[in-house]
């Protein structure tokens, strides 16, 4: 029980560096905001993986972890690591026509997902009722024809629609098995924020990453089209004889991300050489379609929040080193499917072997103010009972929330765990836990900006972090993982399957 009497010590004295000053004082509300605001600021322009944007965020970082006092940990003597994005997408160059009128792809046409194909087909003309075959509409013949149906409730109905997507995924579902040629869905110009979302996602299509070279060439596939139209870019009433063709295309291209990536060298020559990794992802949604007047998505709990509290926790350690080395990891396109994490996993500028924990934060700053999460900490995700008990010693010893640990549960339906950056690592075989305060309705929206934020609580929780941490560095033996350890093969909140 070393370590216990250790992070009581640590929460009372803290270890003295050279300006005689404990070195959790150095986690100062007034730095947090400060960081904070400009992080998650509209400057940032919501710092999206794989774009520009996400660099001038990634560049400001390192700027800050330099002035912390923090060194290069990333390649050939840099703050940087950086690995190629995968971005796989419909072209623009894709053609369609409806009725004999040629649509602009990404401007009049979208579609939904990435499939390419070939049609030329004639139009049936349909509701969604009569596509599902209800007793008063009895279904229509439309095997090898384009469907045109429009987005709208039925006459009478008062309840609202579904989304676009979830509404058209019905209408497939209904006409499947007669195997159509393409569906179209008509958007009318009132739905325009259903429109808007599609929209945003054309561009960006989706995003895989190669992290060791062996992943198999991603190839197109080949299908029945989902496509979207505006209402307002069809001139007149199509014909009865009117037809649908579209040559849909894909294309794909590389596209850079980073991780950032410094250190503090330990101070016992005997412990150096294995490291408390702390680690935050500082990318979020970019520019998107607006909400009430705002198109920048700024994330400033998602994940700017962890983002700013591994700058203070920087300060803090390297005020006063521990006996074992520090890395801290910003780690790039985590909002693509935890890019940058898993690139590291695979290429790590320490050996795996020797991280001896991975403190992990996602969303710190919101919520009530007493509560958090610590997820990892519980089975079947708990993969080092003594790096827990660690954590929630610290929490005792320094900050005192109660811990809910609800989020930690396999079966809670949000999936909680499988949605940071702390997976890979656990995947690894090293020590890992998942602090945060939650989701809120503010959750990957526009309102998630800085001025929401609880900075006494992001405080707080910055503290528990480094406390945990620095139980880790100070400890004679590391946390060991527990040998029956192991996550099932599972879906994860966007359907896929989270394994290796």
């Amino acid at each position: 029980m070393q370590w216990l009497k250790h992070v009581v010590l640590v929460a009372a004295v803290g270890i003295v560096g050279a300006d005689s000053q404990d070195p959790i004082e150095h986690i100062r509300e007034s730095d947090l905001r400060a960081d904070l605001f400009a992080l998650a600021g509209d400057q940032m322009r919501g710092r999206e993986g794989g774009t520009l944007d996400e660099m001038a965020a990634s560049m400001w970082i390192a700027e800050r972890a330099r002035d912390a006092g923090l060194l290069p940990g990333g390649d050939n003597g840099t703050y940087f690591q950086f690995f190629p994005l995968e971005r796989y997408r419909v072209s623009a160059q894709s053609t369609v026509t409806l009725g004999g009128q040629a649509l602009r792809m990404g401007h009049d046409v979208l579609p939904d997902g990435t499939t390419t194909a070939h049609v030329d087909a004639p139009v049936v003309m349909a509701s969604a009722a009569q596509l599902a075959g209800s007793a008063e509409s009895p279904s229509l013949d439309v095997a090898g024809k384009a469907v045109v149906v429009r987005y709208a409730s039925a006459p009478g109905v008062t309840t609202p629609l579904p989304s676009l997507r979830a509404w058209v995924r019905t209408i497939q579902r209904a006409v499947a098995a007669q195997e159509p040629a393409a569906i179209v869905a008509i958007v009318p110009d009132e739905a325009r924020d259903q429109w808007n979302r599609s929209a945003a996602a054309f561009p960006r299509g989706s995003y895989a990453l190669d992290p060791d070279g062996t992943a198999e060439p991603r190839v197109p596939s080949v299908g029945m089209p989902l496509l979207y139209v505006r209402e307002s870019a069809i001139t007149g009433t199509l014909a009865a004889s009117a037809r649908v063709t579209a040559a849909i295309t894909a294309e794909s291209f590389q596209y850079p991300s980073v991780n950032i990536i410094a250190r503090v060298p330990g101070r016992d020559p005997m412990l150096a050489g294995e490291y408390v990794l702390y680690s935050a992802h500082q990318d979020h949604d970019g520019v998107r379609y607006p909400v009430e007047g705002d198109d920048i998505w700024n994330g400033a709990d998602d994940n700017a929040t962890t983002s700013v509290a591994l700058l203070a926790i920087g300060r803090a350690v390297a005020a006063a080193p521990g006996r074992r080395s520090s890395l801290f990891i910003w780690h790039g396109a985590e909002e693509r499917g935890l890019m940058g994490s898993r690139w590291f996993v695979k290429n790590p500028v320490v050996p795996l072997s020797a991280i001896a924990a991975v403190l992990n934060g996602d969303m710190l700053g919101r919520n009530e103010p007493d509560t958090a999460a610590l997820l990892g900490a519980t089975a079947p995700h708990r993969n080092s009972p003594e790096l827990v008990a660690m954590a929630l010693a610290a929490n005792t010893a320094v900050t005192k929330f109660t811990v809910d640990s609800s989020w930690d549960s396999p079966d809670h339906r949000e999936g909680w765990y499988y949605r940071s950056d702390h997976l890979p690592y656990a995947r690894a075989g090293v020590p890992a836990l998942f602090f945060s305060t939650l989701l809120h309705p503010d959750y990957h929206t526009p309102f998630d900006n800085p001025d929401r934020i609880d900075i006494g609580k992001l405080a707080r929780m910055t503290r528990w972090m480094y406390a945990t941490g620095r139980t880790v560095s100070e400890a004679e033996t590391r946390p060991a993982v527990d040998p029956e350890f192991k996550l099932e093969r599972c879906r994860d909140y966007t359907g896929n399957y989270c394994g290796n």
